[in-house]
């Protein structure tokens, strides 16, 4: 199994970001708007409190990256995290670096205190709905629901 590493992201990271980020949305059937996505990840990239962007490595080579945002709940007592977004690239997939990678953003999580780590995935994705299960993730008993505030 090659060995996987975070290292926090930076804006001369950004064109390789949004490339991967266009890769991403659309596997997930996301759409994806380049122009309207960059100012908010420069945005994420320059405030820590709001969340973090990671590269992932395997071997020192760039193989995804990882989207955590800051959130607080009172059923959590505190602050949580929110799984934005998960990416490794095909040639990355598929060799264990998925369950390192989790292991490393949960670790990430809980050193700022988060006390929850929250994440969607499709309903097509059963790999990762399995890595997602077989490290701890379960379905909550309320749904999910997202309304739009902005254009």
């Amino acid at each position: 199994m090659k060995t996987a590493q975070l290292r926090p992201a930076h804006l001369a990271d950004l064109p390789q970001l949004l490339t991967w980020m266009a890769e991403f949305n659309a596997l997930e059937g996301i759409a994806f708007d380049r122009a309207r996505t960059e100012p908010a990840l420069v945005h994420l990239l320059a405030d820590d409190k709001l969340g973090r962007v990671f590269v992932l490595t395997a071997n020192d080579a760039a193989a995804g990256y990882a989207v955590i945002t800051w959130g607080f709940d009172l059923e959590w007592a505190g602050r949580d995290a929110y799984l934005t977004e998960l990416f490794l690239g095909a040639e990355f997939r598929r060799q264990g670096l998925g369950v390192r990678v989790m292991e490393l953003l949960e670790t990430e999580a809980r050193g700022n205190d988060a006390r929850a780590l929250h994440l969607m995935v499709g309903e097509t994705n059963h790999a990762a709905q399995r890595l997602y299960a077989r490290r701890g993730f379960v379905q909550p008993r309320r749904l999910f629901l997202s309304k739009p505030l902005a254009a």
